[in-house]
Parts: C-alpha cells; sequence; structure tokens
C-alpha cells in the first residue's frame, strides 16, 4: 500500500481511502468503544487481509495456551514430519530462500543448505520471492522496498562469486507463495529447503503450512532459529513464565550468553558451488531483480535521493557497523538521546532487512569493548549492547503474546481507552505542522530520510498519543508505511511504550513535555534548525517555542494545535477512566 501521505518528497499528506470492509465479526463487548469501526474508518486495519480486533478474552486465551500459538504451530509441524524429513535423499539441488536475511555472512540457514548441498556435491540455489501483498499487509514502506530491491542487485553478485544463482520473481497473492515455492523445487529437483524463522504470526503460520506441504511431496523443509541472538523459548523466569519486563528478561539474556558464548560465534559464509551449477542451472544467473510494486515505487528523484543517503547491501553494513565501533561507540552513552549530535550507529535499516545479523553486530561491540563481559567494561559500549537487546526482546514477545500482531496492544485492558480520531490533527503530525518545533523537526525528518533519530521517535510517540490523544496504531501504521527500517517487532514495541498499552511501558501518566523534551535533547536547537526551514534564523532559546518567546519572523510557522497542560490533563482522565480508575 501506499505510504499514507502519499510519497515522501514532502507532498500534503491525504487521507487514506477507506479499505474494503470484510465480514463483522461481533463486537467486542467488554469495551464500550467500537474500536473495529473506527480501524476500517481510520484505515488502522487493511480488511483485506486482516478480521477486527479480537477480544480480550481471546487474548487471555493466548497467554493461557487454550488457543495454540503460532510458534507452537510450527514446532508442532516440525515434529510431525521429523522422520519423514530426516529421510528425503539430497537429489540435484538444495534450495535456500532468503527473505529478511539478504546477506551471505553469518548467515545460519544458508549455510546449513550449502552444506547440505557440499555434502553430495550439488549445487545451492537462492531464492528470493518479492511479495506485492506481503508488502502491502506488513505496511512496508517503498523506501525500505526500494533499500531491499537494491539490496537484491548487490546479493546476486556476491553470490555469484560463490557460483551461486539467485533466482527471483514476483508471486502477486502471499497465500500462493508456498505451493509456488515447491514448485520451483520441483523443477529445479531440490530436495531440500532451507530458510531462517521469521516470528510474526502470518509467517509462523506460513511456514508451518510449507513445511506440511512439502513433507506431503518429499521434499524436506529446514526452518532455522537465527533472526534473534538468543532464540525465543530460550528464556524463561524462575516461575517458567515469559518475561514482561526488560531488565530482568536482559539479564537472563546476558546469563544465557555467558553460559553458552558460542552463541555469539559468527557463521561462515557458504562454500563454492561445484561446476555442475553452472552447467545445469545458467539460466538462473541472469535471472533480472523484479521491479517494485506500483503501489511501492518511489520517484525517479527520490530513488537517487535515498540511494544516496542508504546505500544497500551487506558490504554498506559492516562499514557503518567498522566504523562505529571504532570511532563513536565509546561516547554512545552519553550522545545517544541527542538528535543533531548524529552519534548512533545508524544500521537500523541493515538490521531490519538482514542486511546485518544482530549477533554481528553485538560481537563487534564485544571485541571492540576492554572485557568480554556484555554489560561491562566501556559504558558506551555495553550500553549499545543493551539497546541492541530490545531488538531480541521485542521480537520474543511477538513470538509469546502473538496477539500484539492481531492490532491488539500488549495490555488489553487499555483496549478501552476512548482515542481521539481528529484527520486534521493527525494531518499536522505527519505534516511537520504542530507548532512545536522539536515535534515538527522530527516528522520532517522521517519524510525527508525516511529515517527518524530513536529519541524523535519516543517524543512524536508520546505526542501523538498522549497531546493529540489520537490512536496510538495509527501512528504505528505511518511509521511502518514511512520508515527504511520498519520492524513490526521494535516498531510495535516503541509505540507501545510511549503510548503506555505495551509491554514494559512507560507509566501512562508519564506524559513527554514537548518543550522540556526539545530543551533537554536539542538545547542549542541545531537538529530544529536543520529540518525546519522556517525558524533557521530565530537566535538562543526562543527556538523551542517561537511564538511565545518573542521570535520575529515566523508567521510562516504554525501556532501550536493543542496546549500541553489542557492535553495532559485530559489523557490522565482518559487512561484513569479507561483502565476503570477512580478520577475524582
Amino acid at each position: 500500500m501506499a505510504s499514507i501521505n502519499g510519497a515522501t518528497n514532502g507532498t500534503k499528506r491525504k487521507a487514506p481511502p477507506s479499505p474494503p470492509i470484510a465480514r463483522k465479526r461481533a463486537k467486542d463487548e467488554s469495551s464500550p468503544f467500537d474500536h473495529s469501526r473506527k480501524e476500517e474508518e481510520y484505515g488502522i486495519v487493511d480488511r483485506q487481509f486482516y478480521p477486527q480486533q479480537m477480544s480480550n478474552e481471546r487474548c487471555a486465551m493466548y497467554v493461557s495456551k487454550e488457543i495454540e500459538k503460532p510458534i507452537e504451530t510450527l514446532q508442532r509441524t516440525q515434529e510431525e514430519t521429523k522422520e519423514i524429513r530426516k529421510h528425503v535423499s539430497v537429489k540435484n539441488a538444495v534450495v535456500h530462500w532468503f527473505k529478511r536475511d539478504l546477506r551471505i555472512a553469518d548467515n545460519k540457514a544458508l549455510r546449513l543448505a550449502s552444506e547440505k548441498a557440499k555434502s553430495k556435491n550439488v549445487p545451492l540455489i537462492c531464492l528470493y520471492i518479492v511479495s506485492p501483498g506481503d508488502f502491502k499487509a506488513h505496511m512496508t514502506s517503498p523506501v525500505r522496498v526500494d533499500f531491499i530491491l537494491r539490496t537484491l542487485e548487490i546479493l546476486r553478485e556476491d553470490l555469484a562469486e560463490f557460483d551461486i544463482p539467485l533466482y527471483m520473481e514476483t508471486v502477486d497473492k502471499r497465500r500462493a507463495i508456498p505451493e509456488r515455492i515447491l514448485e520451483l523445487c520441483g523443477s529445479w529437483g531440490a530436495s531440500h529447503l532451507f530458510a531462517n524463522v521469521e516470528y510474526e504470526v502470518d509467517e509462523l503460520r506460513r511456514e508451518a503450512r510449507l513445511t506440511r506441504l512439502a513433507a506431503g511431496r518429499g521434499i524436506a523443509v529446514e526452518v532455522v532459529a537465527d533472526t534473534c541472538v538468543v532464540a525465543p523459548g530460550e528464556l524463561s523466569t524462575g516461575a517458567g513464565k515469559q518475561y514482561a519486563v526488560y531488565s530482568p528478561w536482559f539479564r537472563a539474556w546476558l546469563a544465557y550468553l555467558k553460559a553458552h558464548p558460542h552463541h555469539l560465534n559468527l557463521i561462515e559464509p557458504p562454500m563454492s558451488n561445484p561446476e555442475s551449477a553452472r552447467n545445469n542451472f545458467n539460466n538462473l544467473f541472469d535471472v533480472p531483480v523484479p521491479e517494485a510494486p506500483k503501489n511501492k515505487s518511489l520517484t525517479e528523484e527520490e530513488k537517487k535521493r535515498f540511494s544516496s543517503m542508504w546505500p544497500a547491501g551487506e558490504h554498506e553494513a559492516r562499514a557503518r557497523l567498522h566504523k562505529f565501533v571504532t570511532e563513536r561507540i565509546k561516547k554512545y552513552k552519553e550522545t545517544r538521546n541527542f538528535p543533531a549530535a548524529n552519534s548512533t550507529a545508524v544500521i537500523s535499516p541493515h538490521l531490519a532487512s538482514g542486511t546485518l545479523s544482530t549477533r554481528t553486530a553485538v560481537a563487534a561491540a564485544q571485541d571492540a569493548n576492554s572485557t568480554k563481559k556484555l554489560d561491562g567494561g566501556n559504558e558506551g559500549t555495553a550500553g549499545w549492547i543493551s539497546e541492541l537487546g530490545w531488538r531480541d526482546f521485542y521480537k520474543h514477545v511477538l513470538v509469546h503474546w502473538p496477539y500484539v500482531c492481531m492490532n491488539k496492544p500488549f495490555k488489553p485492558e487499555y483496549t478501552d481507552i476512548e482515542w481521539e480520531y481528529d484527520q486534521d490533527l493527525f494531518d499536522k503530525w505527519c505534516n511537520g505542522m504542530t507548532g512545536y518545533p522539536f515535534i515538527d523537526a522530527a516528522m520532517r525528518q522521517l519524510r525527508q530520510m525516511g529515517y527518524m533519530h530513536n529519541r524523535a521517535r519516543m517524543g512524536v510517540a508520546s505526542f501523538l498519543a498522549k497531546d493529540l490523544m489520537i490512536d496510538w496504531r495509527m501512528g504505528e501504521r505511518y511509521f511502518m508505511e514511512n520508515l527504511i527500517d520498519g520492524d513490526f517487532a521494535s516498531n510495535n514495541g516503541g509505540w507501545g511504550f510511549s503510548a503506555s498499552t505495551g509491554v514494559d511501558p512507560q507509566p501512562y501518566f508519564r506524559i513527554f513535555n514537548p518543550i522540556l523534551q526539545s530543551e533537554k535533547f536539542d538545547p542549542d536547537g541545531d537538529y530544529i534548525r536543520r529540518w525546519v526551514p522556517e525558524l533557521a534564523g530565530v537566535k538562543g532559546k526562543a527556538i523551542h517555542d517561537p511564538h511565545h518567546r518573542g521570535a520575529t519572523g515566523v508567521k510562516a510557522y504554525p501556532q501550536m494545535c493543542v496546549d500541553h497542560k489542557e492535553s495532559r490533563n485530559r489523557a490522565l482522565a482518559r487512561y484513569k477512566n479507561g483502565l476503570g480508575r477512580d478520577t475524582a
């Protein structure tokens, strides 16, 4: 689907068309607000792919294991097909299916596929499916699609050096992907298919279906846990429960890696193919990278701009990582919260698309540190490793509380909060025209770069959910449709934190003051002046609140769209009321 604002080149945002309405499900009677109607009216959920919001009771059934979780479906399928898969003999080829692991180095499934192929000296064939349906369902931004396609060009060249072909094609209907993959395996005489697991609900169910279908046709599908440094399911509390708070989870993560240090060992790249690869599958080496789907395409100006800003491929990813750990990581803790400082690694687009693994990033930081302890040594290094841990944490949350993938907050009781759906205010937020300079600078950075500094993300998310009281899921979706590093787990987790509806959130009564945030994290106004040109000439502290601090020549800049004090009081009342707490 096209990005909500229709483009990323500064054009004004237009309201999205209402998606088609699917068969109605009964409204959640436990909630006084019919959120499902708003989901449709404001395009929060694409009804082409997803049903209406589930009830709080059904969420509880996932937690109590009355409903099988998608990860359990995949695990059960793997167990039930284990004997069949074990006895499949290697035939004419082995296939690796690339998804969000677009790299040769430190790629577990790719290496295992290579070893399986080498065991019988048959070719390894790599595969990538462009899925317009997946892009639309997962709100993948046009800039991220462009980044993926540019990465595929580089990946194809890198694989060719190993005489490994990369076959790519477009499959329009997402449900047709498993069948098409098996057709391709059949045409190549491939007996084994390897892939790294993805933890979103749709992907887990798809891999389970693919595994079962393949087993019935004599093809072994091996789905490998490689996305996280520590796989979901490996960590639990003393009572055997899953962690819902980051700090104890991170301590368990550290303890696990200390006890199992091999999890940070980097995986060798694939081995070169035999000569038979070029002889028998020569036609696969010249397959072009597919075009971007029409609803995910960029203008020529945007392609040029984003290509310059965001070079693709794992070579660029590793170069960025190396530069960061050798030049800036030691000062990370003291500078990371200042958007104008440019002191972060800025590797999130590569982590999201898999041109760099989180394991590689953690190992590089560990090697650059003065100790092998992941939480010791240099504070900046330890702090950055902790930030990488959040990526694992949020994916663990997806697995254990799968309803967060179903347009439901981690804390279902927050369903009853009365949100606003003010289209005019939402447009001002999207376009960086709220009258709050720090907020507007961040939103304009997003529009121009497809990226936003993490501290700014927290600020704009809090502002939307608590100052504007707009349904946080509208912001969550807007981010996904515009970010080059849009990762569902991290994006959902970040929005849940800021809106106080998610796992390990900031308390609902903690409401950022956007002026104080501006003064604290952009004290000299450099970030604001870069992204809000109307304020470039404002001197001193007036930059944070130009209309109330006597700044001149700022008539073109809007007045504040809401009063923070009034908005704060409204938010507190709405949250208390939604949670059934006394507002007297």
